[in-house]
């Protein structure tokens, strides 16, 4: 077989967590292998080669990660180890919170966890197509791996049926890939009292604008999105991203885009908990394109926006402030 061992690590996040915990939980994945791969809400870790290191099998690490994310952070997670990213996500996605299920790198193994398997768990296969293999009486992934490639071809295409014929045998070229993922900035304000007043909320994150701008413009970087998450008084949260029209670092444009995105969510008198907000895919600030326009109403926000910036560096960030914050004569907590 593959001769790699691919861990799968899925994440139990609460709503309520640290916006900073998916860049600490990353450091922690990274101390036993540097080929770490982070997904939503998890990770795809290469311990092909950790494994002499740490002197431990692949079970063994992943009881280790796992032990160390729960006592470093109170995070528990699931996980699956298997010779292929295909295979360990599949595990993964079957295995309970606190517990790991590891593929033997063997057909045996494999097949004997894949064949019983519905055909919708393998990846790519959906609604659709699991319903025209069902046609044909194929609904176990031992059911597909049992036709030949040139049929499923015929039936699904060329390449999605040598894709699916491929998955079925367990078998996925995939590598965990290190690239790491666009930097982010984000900040968060938590209201002293669950806040129903929709003002509240866009004065809290017109702050959160000018929070995040000053710290792009102080670090010469520019963000191509912005994500807004509100927290509820009942502990769960819901979040939404958008692309800007072109990257930028001024808190004018992020502030918009952060009033977009917050209307979108279409609250009816929402007990909001508090809300963050993220720069998305930061870049170098030397990348930054400036589109020509007839309307030139932003130039003069831009201008005093440089010189609050030269202000707040020798005197405070306190100093001066988007008018729009200084209702009660403060600007809201963080």
């Amino acid at each position: 077989m593959s001769g790699r061992h691919i861990l799968r690590v899925s994440f139990d996040l609460s709503p309520e967590a640290d916006v900073e915990l998916p860049e600490r939980l990353r450091r922690l994945l990274e101390d036993f292998t540097p080929r770490v791969q982070l997904l939503e809400g998890g990770a795809l870790l290469d311990l092909t080669g950790a494994m002499r290191w740490w002197q431990r099998d692949a079970r063994g690490i992943t009881e280790l990660v796992q032990l160390r994310a729960l006592a470093y952070f109170g995070v528990r997670s699931s996980a699956g180890v298997a010779g292929n990213p295909m295979l360990a996500t599949m595990a993964c996605a079957l295995t309970p919170l606190g517990r790991r299920t590891v593929i033997d790198d063997s057909p045996e193994a494999v097949a004997a966890f894949l064949r019983p398997r519905p055909v919708r768990a393998l990846p790519g296969v959906g609604g659709k197509t699991a319903g025209l293999l069902g046609e044909y009486g194929l609904h176990t992934v031992g059911d597909v791996a049992d036709v030949p490639q040139h049929t499923l071809q015929r039936l699904l295409g060329a390449r999605t049926g040598r894709a699916l014929h491929e998955h079925a045998h367990g078998r996925d070229t995939t590598v965990v890939d290190p690239t790491p993922n666009p930097a982010s900035l984000s900040t968060e304000h938590r209201f002293s009292r669950d806040e129903l007043d929709p003002a509240e909320h866009r004065r809290a994150l017109l702050a959160l604008a000018d929070e995040l701008g000053a710290r792009l413009r102080a670090t010469g970087q520019i963000a191509t999105g912005v994500t807004c998450m509100i927290r509820y008084a009942d502990g769960s949260a819901t979040r939404r991203s958008r692309t800007l029209p072109e990257a930028t670092q001024h808190t004018l444009h992020l502030a918009r885009t952060a009033y977009a995105v917050y209307d979108s969510f279409g609250l009816q008198r929402a007990r909001v908990r508090g809300i963050a907000l993220r720069a998305d895919a930061l870049r170098p600030a030397a990348r930054a394109t400036r589109q020509l326009a007839l309307d030139t109403g932003d130039n003069k926000p831009l201008a005093l926006e440089a010189v609050a910036d030269r202000a707040r560096a020798r005197y405070g960030h306190q100093v001066i402030y988007p008018a729009a914050l200084a209702f009660n004569s403060r600007r809201p907590a963080k």
